[in-house]
This record gives C-alpha cells, sequence and structure tokens, in this order.
C-alpha cells in the first residue's frame, strides 16, 4: 500500500466546550496537522471540528460517572469535495446516532469552512500558479483520510485500554501524541482507539480511500450514495451521468411542460444583449451555459421543483419587467454557488483520477450528447454536476485561480485514492444504501464497488435520491442499521 503512509497524531491547539438546546454538549477542535504528509516538515495547517455528545444532568451527581469511559466515535465525511460541515444541531441524524450510543465529530475537511479554507484570496497568499497547483494537489481525499487518522491518534490517545478518558468542561489545551498512541498505531489498534465513520456522496469516496489505507483504524462504516467509481479517469464516469441528467430532465419538463417555452424564452433573452452582458450580484456572467448549470439542483429531492421556482421567477420578470429583478439574480447566484466552493470548482475531477489528467472531461465528453446543444426551436436541457473550463471565464471567483485550474486539468500525477486488493479482504463491516436514480453517483457503477469490498452489505432503493440521508433520514438511517445488526446467509 504506498499511499499507507505513517500518520503521527494530531497537535491539540485547542478545545472548547458549550452546551446547545437539544441536550447536547458542543466541543469546537482546532487540530494542527502536516500540510504534506509526504513531507511533513514542510508546515502545518490548522483543521476545525466539531464533536458532539448528549449533556445528561444526573439527580445525584456522582464521582464515578467522570470515571466512565469514552462513548464509541462517530466520524461524518461530508460531501464536496469541498464543502464544510454545518453545526451538529442542523443534521437531522445528529440525534439519531447519538441515540446509538455514539459520540459524533463533524469535521470541516482541509480547505472548508474554518479549516486553513481555500479561496482566492488565500490561494494566493501561497504563491505564483505552479505553486498553487502543487499546493491543491493535497486536497483530495488521501490527505483528508490522513488528517482523519491525525485526529483519530489525538483524540483517542487515552482511550481504553491505555487508561480512562472523562468528560471535560470548556477547556484549551495543547497537547500531542502519547506513548499509547504510538504502540497502538505500532502494532495495530486496540478496539478501543478504533472510531467508526459514516460518508455522504463524496464522503462515501473518502471512506473508501480509509477502508484501502488505514482499515486497522476502523470499526465499522456506513456509505450513503458514496460508493465511488473505482476508475482511474473521470472519462467513463461522465457518459453514464449525462444520461442520467438527460433523464432527470425529462422529468423536469414532463411535471412542467409549460417550463419548455419559458426555458427558451429566458435564454433568448440572455443573448439578446450579447450572451453574458448581464452581472450577477457576485459580479458574474449570467451566460446562457451559465443559466444551464441550474441543472445540477435536479438529483435532488424537490430539485425539479427548485429549478421550476427559478424559471417561474425569472420568467414573470422578463414579462412583467423586460430584466430580471435583483431577487431574481440573487436565486440564480445561490443555485450555482461555485464561487464559494474553489477546491470543488478546481479538484471535482480529480478525485476519480489516478496517473491521468482530467482534461476538462466533462466538457468533453459533453460533446457527445447533443442534447445539451442550445437550438432554436428544441427544449434547452440543463447540464448537472459538472465543472466546464469556461466556468472560470463566466464566475466572478473562479476568475482568479483559472490559470491554476487549468495546470491541475493538464496535471496526470495522481496517486491512487484505493486499493482493490485490500478492498477485496476486508474486514470493517460496511453497510452502504444505494439509489438506482441517483444523478450523481452513477448505480452500475456501485453495484461494481459494491461488489469490490468484501462483506460489503449494500440496500437499494428506486424511491430515494442522492440526499436521501438528509430528506429521508428515518428511513435510510433504519435501514442501515439493519443491515449491520442483521445477518444474511
Amino acid at each position: 500500500m504506498t499511499n499507507q503512509v505513517k500518520v503521527a497524531a494530531a497537535k491539540i491547539a485547542e478545545q472548547r466546550s458549550h452546551l446547545i438546546p437539544g441536550k447536547l454538549k458542543v466541543t469546537e477542535h482546532f487540530f494542527d496537522v502536516p500540510k504534506d504528509y509526504h513531507n511533513p516538515t514542510s508546515g502545518t495547517i490548522r483543521l476545525f471540528a466539531r464533536s458532539v455528545r448528549k449533556h445528561e444532568t444526573p439527580i445525584e451527581p456522582s464521582e464515578d460517572a467522570a470515571k466512565k469511559p469514552d462513548l464509541p466515535w462517530m466520524v461524518y465525511l461530508n460531501g464536496g469535495p469541498g464543502h464544510p460541515c454545518r453545526p451538529p444541531n442542523a443534521y437531522p441524524w445528529t440525534q439519531t446516532i447519538l441515540d446509538r450510543g455514539y459520540q459524533m465529530l463533524y469535521l470541516d475537511q482541509r480547505g472548508t469552512g474554518l479549516s486553513t479554507p481555500v479561496t482566492a484570496t488565500t490561494l494566493g497568499l501561497r504563491g505564483y500558479n505552479e505553486t498553487q497547483a502543487k499546493y491543491l494537489k493535497l486536497y483530495r481525499a488521501d490527505s483528508i483520510v490522513r488528517d482523519c487518522e491525525a485526529i483519530r491518534l489525538a483524540l483517542t490517545s487515552t482511550s481504553p485500554p491505555y487508561t480512562t478518558k472523562s468528560s471535560s468542561s470548556a477547556t484549551s489545551t495543547s497537547t500531542s501524541t502519547s506513548t499509547g498512541a504510538a504502540a497502538a498505531a505500532a502494532h495495530g489498534e486496540p478496539e478501543g482507539r478504533k472510531w467508526s465513520i459514516m460518508g455522504q456522496s463524496f464522503g462515501g469516496f473518502c471512506a473508501i480511500t480509509y477502508l484501502s489505507f488505514y482499515p486497522s483504524s476502523l470499526r465499522e462504516a456506513f456509505l450513503f450514495g458514496g460508493l465511488q467509481p473505482l476508475v482511474t479517469s473521470p472519462d467513463a464516469v461522465y457518459r453514464s451521468l449525462y444520461k442520467k441528467v438527460i433523464e432527470r430532465n425529462n422529468a423536469y419538463y414532463a411535471k412542467f411542460p409549460e417550463d419548455v417555452a419559458r426555458v427558451q424564452s429566458i435564454v433568448a433573452y440572455l443573448r439578446r444583449f450579447g450572451d453574458g452582458a448581464i452581472k450577477l450580484p457576485s459580479e458574474g456572467a449570467l451566460t446562457a451555459r451559465r443559466f444551464q448549470q441550474l441543472g445540477i439542483n435536479l438529483g435532488f429531492h424537490g430539485g425539479v421543483d427548485v429549478v421550476h421556482d427559478i424559471v417561474l421567477r425569472a420568467s414573470v420578470d422578463i414579462e412583467m419587467f423586460g430584466h430580471l429583478t435583483r431577487g431574481t439574480q440573487s436565486a440564480i447566484d445561490r443555485a450555482t454557488g461555485f464561487d464559494d466552493a474553489l477546491i470543488y470548482s478546481i479538484l471535482h475531477e480529480q478525485i476519480y483520477c489516478v496517473g491521468e489528467a482530467a482534461r476538462w472531461s466533462a466538457e468533453r465528453a459533453r460533446k457527445e450528447f447533443a442534447e445539451f446543444e442550445i437550438r432554436e426551436g428544441e427544449r434547452v436541457f440543463f447540464t448537472g454536476e459538472m465543472i466546464y473550463s469556461w466556468m472560470f471565464e463566466d464566475y466572478s471567483e473562479l476568475r482568479r485561480v483559472a490559470a491554476a485550474a487549468q495546470l491541475v486539468a493538464e496535471d496526470a500525477d495522481w496517486p491512487a485514492l484505493f486499493d482493490i486488493e485490500q478492498l477485496n479482504k476486508n474486514e470493517v463491516p460496511v453497510c452502504a444504501a444505494a439509489y438506482t436514480e441517483d444523478m450523481y453517483v452513477d448505480f452500475e457503477f456501485s453495484k461494481e464497488t459494491a461488489k469490490a469490498i468484501k462483506g460489503c452489505k449494500l440496500w437499494i432503493t428506486n424511491v430515494m435520491y442522492h440526499d436521501a440521508v438528509r430528506e429521508k433520514m428515518d428511513d435510510v438511517m433504519k435501514e442501515l442499521f439493519k443491515l449491520r445488526d442483521d445477518v444474511i446467509d
């Protein structure tokens, strides 16, 4: 396993706890970890995470309560790449997981949220374009998983069988690895220092990297719409996903046939004064091709209605006033928010790359599907979760990193993010949800990946979409924990 780099415990820079409604105790953690695990002396970055556990007030406080062993950890790996976590109380499953006896950790993956965020300004501080492109290579799943390992070693360094760790009040600490942690790293992880992971979408991709390179650190893994295609290039992925996007467009127009004419009129309006002449509040250019990107919402629960609402609003604006009002422009800005997700925009195709350059894979694959060309008198099809080189012209923030993004797109030096041999002999319990109608992670690829992971239990449904763990949480959680707890002959 060439990617199983030895990881030392993160340095805990600060920890502060507070209580929030819902009887939750939230601790805000800051960790220092190597910027580059292959060259740990090259500097550090700071990571942010929130942990949460039940807050209980016993009728009669007892000294024994402080001696209770730590609860097992469940780590949430967020979708993306490049999106931060929200506070624990914003997730519908937090209470469900806590009720099952865990404490949870929500990590802002490196480059997101408060974890040394990557923006046009912070990226510019790293140097010129070549230096920026090299720096961005450190923000894929392999580095994210190593961050998790470093944090795990720090948070469980005093867990059984070494010592008993008690709950603390609001504190500020600065610690590093212990002798026990080093011993565990050298001889495999005892049960008390393993943790569980749950990954949504790209978080599931990270989980597969974790299963590939550090399986001895895991107690169990839950994946929601995140069975990563085991490919070395994104080309085949986008060819399959475009077909699903076409299906979702057909579903959209079947529900709202009146929107065929509305979308055509909006596109005609956008081109009337020169495509891109209209500027959004973000100072980006509202081109017809950017308007098509509203289709990224079509694969979510209620996403068809989200697109319809914006189309209806824009159509009424043009009919009443002859221009798009500020509220409509802001709605389009929010629905195509790539300016706030540089890692997502620059590295989205590279999450599939192993030894190959992406070279704007989705843009190349799009040429094979005439449905997405805008032709007079024909339906205008929206695109999906695809990144295009022209976005670094149309989006104001992305323009500032266009040169670095081009270098990343042309780079073929990408190490492996999974180990099929290790997955084939996997011993970690894995339970995964896969959705036949998923517009973002192709179902056929998901089935192949599930077969490659020894012992993976797969729950399949055709009545849920990619964000089911958020929108249909009770149903999805029930099914995956049932898979974990039941026996299949």
